[in-house]
């Protein structure tokens, strides 16, 4: 099969199959049908990332945190019980009003902001991408207009469109909204000495780093990249009795002795680009899983969507600010400088500088923020990769999920400890702001 046929196959599968109705949600039949387009237009922005070949992990987030604040805006416009993030995300100015006297439907007013917001974002999605958001725009405005009187229907429509034309309006000048060449600078110069990232991929487009500015873009909750700045990593050095040496000894004794478990663990959280929903993907696929099994009602469910979509995108640039700032070399090209010239670590190394961790500061991040929201040793399952042949699997709590998500990238020989554990710690500091925003009146 080629690749164009398979893609159509997969999205158009998904279309008909994972985003069918659930008519076990929580609520009134108007608000159940509401909870469903949302759900819908989620899971099909998750095959949208897969197929999108500028969806890097940086990208994903940002798309997803527009998204997230996109249906919350929609369903705040129309809520007695919750406050807009107008004037408390970075620019984000006050929203188009409803009428006053006049009657809108939740469901049209969602589901018409969510395809528009859609479209536009995945423009280059392809054409078959761009056929299967159509016939979910089609699939998911019947259902959402069943029953509601044609007024009401194409006032709901236009309302959802305004709310969708702020929020895109306000995405234009974030520093993020045009992706050239994959992400991939025609010119950058590398910093020169030992310790500093050079290419680990024979691939061209990929001898210059991934999206070296994203750090200067703007955020959403926090104030700028660098609010949740780290210390150096540990001094480079060759010496075989320095830490640094001693980290990257860790890194590959570790590949050498990998269990079954660990092989498994690092292959779970991989969340490769065109090959997963990317690691952002991956956390608003965990909450998904969890609002359709709790059956969270509406306001419940875009609140939680848009916190961690917003603590995900401000991570991914708080980590690229530091990633740059240190622009430390990988293990890769260490242990082949100095341990192993043939080494292969089980996992493809990433093309951007080492330190910290992006996995790390953005699973601390969407752990910290989905604790606020569900508790403390909230135990769940997780199955996101199970459609890519992989097992579920289970955690006590968020927190143990952001661990082993951080852990996983030494097993796959990517990252060294400091990393790791120093990311952790920024994606705490990242999500103590998007977890200080006010939803609620």
């Amino acid at each position: 099969m080629s690749m164009m046929p398979r893609l159509a196959a997969i999205l158009l599968l998904a279309l008909f199959t994972l985003f069918a109705p659930v008519n076990s949600m929580a609520g009134s039949s108007r608000e159940a049908s509401a909870e469903q387009s949302l759900i819908a237009w989620y899971a099909l922005v998750l095959q949208l990332i897969r197929h999108t070949p500028t969806y890097s992990p940086p990208v994903a987030s940002r798309s997803l945190a527009y998204l997230g604040v996109t249906a919350f805006e929609s369903v705040a416009s129309g809520s007695d019980d919750l406050q807009s993030l107008a004037g408390q995300l970075d620019g984000l100015r006050p929203l188009p009003r409803r009428n006053a006297g006049q009657v809108y439907d939740e469901g049209v007013v969602l589901n018409a902001a969510l395809a528009s917001l859609v479209q536009e974002l995945f423009q280059n999605t392809g054409p078959t991408g761009q056929r299967v958001i159509g016939l979910q725009d089609t699939k998911q405005r019947r259902l959402v207009s069943e029953g509601v009187p044609a007024d009401v229907i194409a006032r709901s429509e236009d309302y959802g469109r305004q709310i969708a034309a702020h929020v895109l309006a306000w995405s234009r000048d974030d520093g993020g909204a045009l992706v050239v060449n994959m992400g991939f600078p025609y010119e950058y110069t590398l910093t020169a000495g030992a310790a500093h990232w050079v290419p680990t991929s024979l691939i061209s487009q990929q001898q210059l780093p991934l999206l070296p500015k994203w750090g200067s873009n703007r955020t959403f909750a926090m104030p700028m990249g660098k609010s949740c700045s780290l210390p150096a990593p540990p001094d480079y050095s060759e010496d075989k009795a320095s830490p640094f040496y001693a980290e990257a000894l860790e890194v590959y004794r570790t590949d050498k002795n990998l269990t079954t478990e660990e092989r498994a663990i690092a292959r779970f959280w991989s969340d490769d680009p065109m090959l997963s929903p990317t690691p952002p993907g991956h956390w608003i696929s965990i909450a998904l899983q969890i609002i359709k099994h709790d059956k969270s009602d509406l306001e419940k469910s875009v609140d939680v969507l848009a916190r961690l979509g917003v603590v995900l995108a401000d991570a991914f640039i708080g980590c690229w600010e530091t990633k740059f700032q240190y622009d430390l070399l990988r293990p890769v090209t260490y242990i082949r400088r100095l341990i192993d010239p043939k080494w292969e670590p089980l996992l493809i190394t990433p093309p951007f500088p080492e330190y910290p961790s992006g996995h790390s500061t953005q699973s601390a991040a969407a752990a910290a923020v989905l604790t606020k929201l569900f508790g403390e040793n909230f135990a769940f399952e997780d199955r996101t990769r199970e459609g890519d042949g992989l097992k579920p699997r289970s955690f006590a709590s968020f927190s143990a999920a952001a661990s082993e998500a951080g852990i996983s990238r030494l097993y796959g020989g990517i990252h060294f400890r400091s990393a790791i554990e120093r990311g952790l710690a920024q994606g705490q500091c990242v999500a103590s702001y998007a977890n200080a925003l006010r939803t609620r009146k």
